[in-house]
């Protein structure tokens, strides 16, 4: 399966690409915890069906330490007893910012003041921001169908 184009390759992508990621960068740097930048990103791939980043993010994620357990219940996070209060918070946050399009009014006032009672305003700016460049991401890679399955920790540098 080839992707629909060469986003990589293409000079105009790259410029893209290059934005978007040190964008990326900036909240990577950040002091929301790695752990919750890590499920936030899963979880809003696995919401835009992204199996590129699913796949990356997972990988990323249990190369970092991230337990199997915990990989596996992200999509069920809502049930599950292995997240903190502070990364369901994030990971709900997540949701309705990823979901906008299928909520009337998008981030409920709820979920914003959940997140706000964990996170200080330099991390819920790197939350949101968070939020907005792996929704940027995930729509890339749909779009252009990019292969998911072969990513390996670090092979973007």
């Amino acid at each position: 399966m080839d992707a629909r184009l060469d986003f990589f390759g293409n000079p105009l992508a790259a410029k893209v690409l290059r934005h978007i990621n040190s964008a990326s960068k900036v909240v990577s740097d950040s002091t929301l915890p790695h752990a919750t930048q890590e499920l936030v990103k899963i979880r809003a791939s696995q919401i835009n069906g992204c199996g590129f980043c699913t796949d990356m993010h997972t990988k990323d994620a249990a190369h970092a330490g991230e337990s199997v357990q915990r990989l596996h219940m992200v999509a069920a996070w809502r049930e599950a007893t292995v997240f903190t209060d502070a990364e369901r918070a994030a990971l709900e946050l997540a949701e309705q910012g990823t979901r906008i399009a299928d909520a009337a009014g998008g981030v409920g006032d709820e979920a914003w003041a959940n997140a706000a009672k964990h996170y200080d305003e330099d991390q819920l700016a790197a939350l949101v921001s968070l939020i907005a460049v792996i929704n940027a991401y995930n729509r890339i890679n749909v779009v252009i169908r990019q292969p998911a399955g072969d990513y390996q920790p670090g092979m973007f540098g």
